[in-house]
């Protein structure tokens, strides 16, 4: 079941999307603040949520954990409560994040054929623990981004849905699993500045994709420079500067085929390529058909 929602309440408001599975909920939230203050958060369901920031900066106390956190940008985590009692202090005027909350049966099924990250956790949650996955937050990687647009967009319908959704609620688990059993000493970005500049550097590519800036623009535009913009960019997102870039073209050129009117050629230079001809040619290389066939074809309709 899916619904959407729109809350108004004292500091601003929220607009929400939630889908209903069997033993697991998905919901996406954007929050416009009015202003900065703190709020609170309390409800008395026991769950593990995958949990990842998608835009903003915030602080929370999470009661249940005896912890603060501090975070900005994209980043996620994997948390297990029977109850939440949450304090939120906002630091920008919007935050927008994404989650799923699996029930503790299911969580456990899934997590004790796990890595060693997740059977240490289902070990507490069968424990009735309060627990996280890891005290440090990680970033989105791209693999995770594209994940979460792929349920954002999905295009099945009724049985279908559900089963792409639970699937793929799946795959986000595995792959934080991943994410986290990496060993977190051989990093090249240690700083949070440097990481914020990184966070910069991809929601300016984000917001540029007809027209993004070259390395060396990229490096003045947010004062890193460009060996560590490199390094530290396939380090955080898993990806190249212009990896991200091609991916993040080849999947909005997929959800405008397949979720608009528009034309093959509109969508060519919708999305920075220089010529129809150029667009096709990427995308067939990357999808296997060319773009005008791929609305009618049975094997992609997401």
């Amino acid at each position: 079941m899916e619904k959407d929602n729109y809350l108004t309440f004292e500091n601003g408001n929220i607009t929400s999307k939630k889908w209903e599975l069997d033993r697991i909920s998905i919901s996406h939230s954007i929050i416009d603040y009015n202003s900065f203050e703190a709020h609170t958060s309390k409800n008395d369901s026991e769950s593990v949520r995958l949990h990842f920031g998608l835009s903003g900066n915030y602080d929370f106390n999470f009661k249940q954990l005896k912890s603060s956190f501090k975070l900005t940008g994209h980043h996620n985590n994997i948390i297990y409560s029977d109850g939440l009692d949450i304090e939120v202090f906002n630091k920008s005027k919007r935050i927008e994040t994404f989650g799923i909350n699996f029930t503790t049966e299911t969580f456990i099924n899934i997590a004790q054929n796990g890595n060693d990250s997740l059977k240490k956790l289902a070990e507490k949650v069968i424990n009735k623990k309060n627990a996280i996955l890891s005290n440090e937050w990680k970033p989105n990687n791209f693999k995770i981004h594209q994940v979460i647009n792929e349920i954002l967009y999905c295009q099945f319908t009724d049985e279908l849905k559900d089963l792409f959704l639970l699937s793929k609620s799946i795959e986000l688990l595995v792959l934080q699993a991943e994410l986290y059993e990496s060993n977190s000493q051989s990093r090249f970005i240690k700083s949070n500045l440097d990481k914020q500049k990184l966070f910069e550097a991809k929601e300016i590519l984000v917001k540029k994709i007809d027209n993004p800036p070259t390395i060396s623009q990229l490096s003045i535009l947010v004062n890193l420079n460009e060996y560590k913009l490199k390094k530290g960019f396939k380090e955080m997102f898993g990806t190249t500067v212009f990896g991200y870039i091609h991916s993040n073209r080849m999947s909005l050129a997929k959800r405008l085929l397949l979720g608009t009117d528009m034309s093959a050629k509109e969508i060519a230079y919708e999305t920075g390529y220089s010529s129809p001809q150029h667009f096709s040619k990427a995308f067939k290389k990357e999808f296997g058909n060319t773009p005008d066939s791929i609305r009618n074809h049975p094997d992609y309709t997401t």
